[in-house]
């Protein structure tokens, strides 16, 4: 079985490698690596270089298969940071894989801003949307994907009301040709550069500094007043009880606002969105924008289950009474998954106590009151009941 040596390389080539790792490179005989990352190598390096071919994983696939003996990967920087390196160690078993790392593109950019790297979020746009990096204050190191990533991210952070965001672009970190440039996120969408790097990160000050780590006001979301309302989000997400890395499947998602928040909770949570409406499957997706998360906005359901991926819960915030809709989440979320469905009208509450006099689960019922004027005085003014069916699939 083969065993694989994953040496990180820098914008400056071999001269900035450890003697550690130039020594791998020069005794390597077989070295895969992107083309960029190859001709980073000099002439002291006699390896046979093979391009990894697009897609990836195929030839990584074939890889583990093939008895022959060592092979070297030159990956950016530290290959465990969003690179080869975690990817290689999965596939092929830790006994197997040697990882010796160059120091990454964050550590280099925070050092060049003065930021401390604990205090800053890293986020990849290598193989993730452009929105998925828009937050609502704090600071990131932005991984691009290509040259057009910052200009992509200026516009998404100006469209959704963070064009004061500090913008700093780093090129070629660490190598003869470095570049810096800063300008806020709105300047640099109205006029972006032509000639930006492919090789680049983005350090982003956002702006302005509106983190809630709790659930939202309404008024965070753009609606037509079909949101499940804060008071009322914060007990459904409790009992939604998502943890790191989890799928949600929000079913009649008006706003989006429970699919958001799922999202919002913990790392790597994801969610698929299904809603009937048009209009409101373009306002879910602008929200999904708005707030930087990873979710899939599709048509109604059950119909729009088609190939979405499993959840490992489901919320249905409305259609209840559509036919068959009910038993078709029940059948699509594999055992040990939960349901959670919250109604306001007696035929969809009925439909709920159908299902739990059958399966069991929890039941409760909310009812909230808002304090508003009378007069000269102040009354409680009733919003409608909610009942909320709670279930773990056996």
């Amino acid at each position: 079985m083969n065993k694989i040596v994953v040496v990180g390389i820098g914008a400056d080539g071999m001269a900035g490698l450890a003697p550690t790792s130039a020594g791998e490179l020069r005794s390597a005989a077989i070295i895969y690596g992107s083309r960029r990352q190859l001709d980073l190598l000099d002439e002291s390096v006699r390896a046979e270089r093979r391009e990894w071919p697009t897609p990836l994983m195929p030839a990584l696939h074939a890889l583990r298969d093939d008895p022959q003996g060592e092979v070297h990967f030159v990956a950016s920087g530290d290959p465990m940071l969003h690179g080869i390196g975690a990817t290689a160690l999965r596939l092929f078993g830790p006994d197997r894989v040697t990882v010796l790392p160059h120091v990454s593109s964050v550590t280099l950019a925070c050092a060049r801003i003065g930021w401390a790297v604990q205090d800053t979020e890293v986020i990849s746009l290598v193989t993730a949307a452009p929105h998925t990096a828009v937050r609502r204050g704090g600071r990131a190191v932005v991984l691009s994907r290509d040259a057009s990533s910052p200009a992509a991210l200026a516009r998404l952070l100006t469209d959704t009301g963070r064009g004061d965001s500090q913008f700093t672009v780093l090129e070629q970190l660490g190598g003869p040709a470095e570049r810096r440039r800063g300008s806020t996120a709105r300047a640099w969408a109205d006029a972006p550069p032509a000639d930006v790097d492919p090789l680049n990160v983005v350090a982003v000050e956002y702006l302005p500094e509106e983190r809630q780590l709790q659930v939202l006001p309404d008024d965070a979301y753009a609606h037509d007043g079909q949101i499940t309302k804060q008071a009322m989000r914060a007990v459904t997400l409790a009992a939604l009880a998502p943890r790191p890395g989890e799928r949600l499947w929000d079913v009649g998602a008006g706003s989006g606002s429970i699919a958001i928040e799922w999202c919002r909770s913990g790392h790597g949570c994801r969610a698929v969105a299904f809603e009937r409406d048009e209009t409101r499957r373009r306002r879910i997706a602008a929200n999904v924008c708005a707030h930087g998360v990873d979710v899939d906005v599709r048509g109604p359901a059950p119909d729009g289950f088609g190939d979405a991926e499993p959840p490992s819960a489901i919320f249905i915030g409305g259609g209840l009474t559509t036919p068959g809709l009910l038993d078709g989440c029940l059948e699509r979320l594999p055992s040990g998954g939960r349901l959670v469905a919250n109604a306001v009208t007696a035929e969809s509450e009925a439909m709920m106590v159908q299902h739990y006099s059958r399966i069991g689960g929890t039941l409760r019922r909310y009812q909230h009151y808002q304090g508003e004027p009378v007069g000269t005085f102040t009354g409680w003014r009733p919003a409608m009941p909610v009942t909320q069916w709670a279930v773990v699939k056996p």
